[in-house]
């Protein structure tokens, strides 16, 4: 499966604000924020990526749909089941 973003792509430093409570637990259990930041944000892309790509091709989608409701697929003929 593809990334949603370039791996190779250098480090950047920045700066967030957390709940202290969730960062303290964090940090007790010796999470690596910034993987699990990483992790999480490299999801929340491809979601959002998603979302946008179904609704960019919401028209073709639902047309192709449509057709395949009325004419059937091309596949029908050669299903056994």
């Amino acid at each position: 499966m593809a990334s949603a973003y370039n791996l190779s792509a250098p480090k950047r430093a920045t700066n967030l604000s957390i709940n202290s409570d969730l960062l303290a637990k964090a940090r007790e259990l010796n999470l690596n924020l910034s993987a699990t930041l990483e992790a999480a944000l490299a999801d929340e892309v491809r979601k959002a990526e998603r979302a946008q790509w179904l609704e960019e091709n919401k028209k073709a989608i639902d047309a192709s749909n449509s057709f395949a409701e009325r004419k059937g697929l091309f596949t029908d003929s050669f299903r056994t089941i």
